[in-house]
């Protein structure tokens, strides 16, 4: 694994003529094409960052849940799901992002205060892995939502001592 953790975006640009490149394309061709103001991701440098990630977790069982919240960029989201990342969620609008990118629910887990019952039933049909539930209230809802849908919730407490 890399010193850095930098190093894989510092691989994916580079400055040539003292133009500003990202994976060999011209910063300012991006700009005449798309407007500003303008995000700008290397699709190589996410795949080599999760896979020497995913390569260092893999001899243990793992799941690799990126957050939502960080970024909820589609191009984004679904690269990673095609790498076979989850997703950390905090809203029922992230939830249907993750979806829509193509992260099976079984790969999303559910963070995050106040969730509606509205969200909670949306993660539940969508077969989430996990919700990390916090507060007694939140744990009473979410099964008492489950029982009446007739499946159960996998549940994961968060602790504040």
């Amino acid at each position: 694994m890399r010193d850095t953790a930098l190093a894989g975006v510092a691989d994916a640009f580079s400055r040539a003529g003292g133009i500003l490149h990202c994976e060999g394309v011209p910063l300012p061709e991006l700009v005449a094409r798309w407007g500003t103001p303008l995000y700008v991701y290397s699709q190589g440098a996410i795949r080599e960052r999760y896979r020497e990630l995913d390569g260092a977790l893999a001899p243990v069982p793992h799941l690799i849940a990126y957050s939502v919240k960080a970024n909820g960029n589609l191009g984004v989201l679904r690269t990673l799901a095609e790498l076979g990342a989850g997703c950390d969620i905090v809203s029922g609008g992230e939830l249907h992002r993750a979806l829509l990118a193509g992260i099976p629910g079984e790969r999303i887990v559910f963070s995050g205060v106040g969730k509606t019952v509205h969200e909670l039933a949306a993660a539940l049909r969508a077969g989430i892995y996990a919700f990390n539930v916090e507060s007694e209230g939140e744990l009473c809802a979410l099964s008492d939502l489950a029982c009446a849908m007739g499946t159960r919730a996998p549940v994961a407490l968060r602790v504040n001592p």
